[in-house]
């Protein structure tokens, strides 16, 4: 069982100590993440589980490719200058790995949320989740990218939460999904591959430690949220932002 351990501060810094055995590929984990970029994603949708994977890739090969429709860095500045009246810079910009059309084969597709999704102008995102979803092992959304998927139609027939602040837009733009509105992740195995769900934003990181907890070991889950001073939920029905109604059908 490989376990990651800090030997000191140096190795801190991405707190994972990297042994030779560790470093060696294992197939039967995963090797390959695909995250999805579209303007206006969220920041932390996107590095949350960054930082989770680069913490698991010092102990297994791990590969992650941020993918877009061009190579053009993609921001989360708002498209339009009515949603930034002041003008603000404070917008970063991620530059892709790879577009749409050169990306690699992925174990595992990553959708992030942000108020982007609901940007008519997404035909090819959508495609692109629309023709890779059925491809790879697992699919996953964080936040409202569970939206992002419905409207893609990968959520058709099948259970998905999604950000509480953005319920009913989420719900109400995409009936063929049954919503659970408490809920910090939701596991749907209904049919391949399975999909996995966050609520909003920072319930990706529990997802994510969770996953790592089923695919690799609870030993390593358990070291990276520690050294992220990130304190878990664990019980994907507990959801302090919950809807107080019933399951959106």
């Amino acid at each position: 069982m490989v376990i990651l351990n800090c030997i000191h501060a140096g190795a801190c810094l991405f707190g994972l100590f990297t042994s030779a055995s560790a470093a060696a590929v294992n197939t039967s984990t995963p090797l390959t993440y695909g995250i999805v970029l579209f303007r206006m994603f969220d920041v932390l949708d996107v590095m949350g589980p960054t930082e989770v994977l680069q913490f698991v890739g010092a102990s297994f090969k791990t590969d992650i490719a941020y993918i877009a429709e061009t190579m053009e860095p993609v921001t989360t500045r708002p498209i339009f200058p009515s949603m930034n009246p002041l003008n603000n810079s404070v917008y970063p910009l991620l530059p892709p790995t790879h577009t749409f059309e050169t990306a690699p084969e992925l174990d595992i597709l990553i959708i992030p949320g942000g108020p982007g999704w609901r940007n008519p102008s997404l035909n090819a995102t959508l495609e692109y989740i629309r023709k890779t979803a059925p491809k790879v092992k697992q699919v996953i959304t964080i936040c409202t990218g569970s939206a992002l998927a419905a409207r893609a139609g990968i959520l058709t027939g099948k259970k998905a939460t999604t950000n509480k602040s953005s319920w009913p837009s989420t719900v109400s733009a995409n009936p063929n999904t049954t919503w659970i509105p408490n809920a910090r992740w939701v596991e749907d195995y209904s049919s391949e591959p399975p999909i996995w769900s966050s609520s909003g934003v920072t319930a990706g990181i529990d997802l994510m430690l969770h996953w790592v907890e089923q695919k690799y070991n609870k030993e390593n889950a358990t070291s990276i949220a520690k050294f992220m001073e990130h304190v878990r939920i664990r019980d994907p029905s507990y959801d302090p932002f919950a809807r107080n109604e019933t399951v959106a059908v």
